[in-house]
């Protein structure tokens, strides 16, 4: 029985995990960690130097290739007694098959998220390691990273000493406060859902290329040429976006563009903020059917750079998808109405549901 079976057995694993993302890549890594990290390992590497592992020094580099592929070259590093690092060619295949072989000795596949989580035993600090994976830009990173380094624990623990104080009113206040905060926090690992809305030909596809800066949906002066829903990811001000481009919303007998409309109102429906495009150079053109359908909607006059001097609708933000004209400012409000609250360096955002719904619950007992 080899070493790694024994240590599965005493239920002390061996673990071998790859810690860079799949994809194309100059060099993978691979870390092998557990009692018996580097017997598993020696067994497979053939160092150039004839040097054993375990006769190496903590930190010490190796050269050499691994003995169960077609001679992949590696380097790998001692890190401690019972944590070895593995660097191969990247990509796919040499990692998969290394970590294979590895698993070839009962050590144990491992997800790259369960072995940092494994390294902290905070709740919180565990959640945030995981969230900083999913993190898609760098201003959510950093606030994630601000709850790693103990932003949102230190405010849990003081709310907790202010109840248990009996100081209710301001425990109230920084509970409220955090749930203020809590869509924001939801959305540092999703996009906002943003959608565009209007009748047809009112220039929502253009629009939404223009806010993009390249060719995401078709743009066609036919009215109901969108019939799906088109969506791209982009960033506005740091905080991630998905916009949607939706069918021109309008009494139809056409059964793919109504099936089109259907989609756009169920989108609309679950959209974190619904942006209306009106034609500002139509005087017929502010819908109150759609404004009472899409309450607390954005509104957006498209196309005001063809006015020749004419007034400007209101009430709304005036936007031209052909000029630019407006889109910067249109940009800002967008980011604006999705963040909501202003944050401080260092402030404590709730990030996740199990977090939101224990602060509602502590909300719910000092209200009792």
């Amino acid at each position: 029985m080899n070493s790694c079976m024994s240590a599965t057995l005493a239920n002390t694993l061996t673990t071998a995990t790859l810690l860079t993302p799949l994809g194309r890549g100059a060099i993978a890594v691979v870390a092998v960690d557990g009692p018996v990290a580097t017997n598993a390992v020696e067994r497979l590497f053939l160092s150039a130097s004839s040097r054993r592992l375990s006769q190496a020094p903590i930190g010490q580099v190796l050269f050499g290739r691994w003995a169960e592929t077609t001679g992949e070259e590696v380097v790998v590093c001692r890190r401690s007694d019972s944590a070895v690092e593995i660097h191969c060619h990247g990509g796919v295949a040499a990692s998969a098959a290394i970590v294979a072989s590895l698993q070839n000795l009962d050590c144990v596949a491992s997800d790259p998220i369960d072995r940092l989580s494994g390294i902290e035993s905070d709740l919180i600090k565990r959640a945030a390691i995981e969230a900083l994976s999913y993190a898609v830009t760098e201003r959510a990173a950093l606030i994630l990273l601000e709850q790693y380094q103990g932003a949102l624990s230190t405010a849990m623990q003081h709310i907790e000493e202010l109840i248990a104080q009996n100081d209710i009113p301001l425990a109230r206040v920084e509970i409220e406060t955090l749930l203020q905060r809590a869509p924001l926090g939801l959305h540092l690992t999703k996009p906002w859902r943003i959608v565009l809305a209007g009748r047809p030909n009112v220039g929502k596809s253009s629009l939404i290329n223009s806010l993009l800066g390249y060719e995401r949906a078709i743009v066609f002066e036919t009215p109901g040429t969108t019939r799906d829903v088109v969506t791209a990811v982009t960033a506005f001000e740091g905080w991630a976006i998905e916009f949607s481009d939706t069918a021109g919303q309008r009494g139809t007998t056409d059964t793919i563009e109504e099936a089109g409309v259907a989609k756009a109102r169920a989108h609309c429906a679950s959209a974190d903020v619904v942006i209306l495009v009106f034609d500002a150079t139509d005087p017929k053109a502010y819908d109150k059917q759609l404004l009472a359908e899409y309450p607390g909607a954005m509104i957006g006059w498209n196309k005001v750079d063809l006015l020749a001097g004419r007034q400007v609708p209101e009430p709304g933000l005036h936007v031209s998808a052909a000029s630019g004209q407006g889109l910067d400012n249109l940009a800002e409000n967008i980011a604006q109405r999705i963040a909501g609250v202003e944050l401080l360096p260092g402030a404590a955002v709730p990030f996740t549901t199990s977090q939101i719904h224990h602060l509602q619950a502590l909300l719910a007992g000092i209200s009792r």
